[in-house]
């Protein structure tokens, strides 16, 4: 096989740390977010994982939460620009937040991780919070109290209470009609 000089694939990391892209989703369900202890970390963490290849962010991040929790869920945000006429690109939700990650030094890499807020499929917020029960042992509802009593990273209990805060407000706007024109700085209905 010869080789195609420049290609993607054949290019050395320039710092020659590998970089794998992943999702981390949040799920909200009546003032809880789901949360599991990892196994090898000893942190609480959200549903989450690698990105396969030729597989999108949105696709990613329902996949893995419905492998590691057993719930289908809806993701919620908005894409870039409210736009999708015949023809034009599809547009995705914006993810809530990328971060790079360190990960391990055998052999060293990092995640670059997309961090979404979803809520449970079919769950409207007057319904019981709904049982876990997919791959990953231990996956909880936690509460805010959980939040201070869990092995939880500062920044997992930061993304937590912003998905707490603001999950519940969007359905509450989108609920009211409203849509917020991207970049525009205003509301319409």
């Amino acid at each position: 096989m010869v080789a195609r000089v420049g290609h993607v694939e054949d290019r050395e990391p320039p710092d020659g740390i590998t970089k794998h892209f992943t999702v981390a989703t949040f799920v909200v369900h009546r003032g809880h977010v789901l949360l599991h202890p990892h196994r090898k970390l000893g942190l609480w963490l959200p549903p989450g994982g690698h990105i396969e290849p030729h597989e999108l962010p949105d696709d990613a991040a329902r996949r893995e939460t419905l492998e590691e929790t057993g719930l289908a869920v809806r993701l919620v945000g908005s894409p870039g620009i409210d736009h999708d006429a015949d023809g034009s690109p599809r547009q995705l939700l914006r993810p809530e937040g990328v971060q790079v990650e360190d990960i391990s030094k055998d052999p060293p890499h990092q995640h670059i991780d997309l961090i979404y807020f979803a809520v449970p499929e079919g769950h409207p917020g007057d319904r019981p919070l709904p049982r876990p029960r997919g791959q990953e042992e231990g996956m909880e509802w936690v509460d805010e109290e959980g939040l201070r009593t869990r092995t939880v990273t500062e920044e997992v209990r930061t993304w937590a209470r912003l998905a707490l805060r603001e999950v519940p407000r969007r359905i509450q706007h989108k609920r009211s009609g409203h849509r917020r024109v991207h970049g525009m700085g205003r509301d319409r209905c």
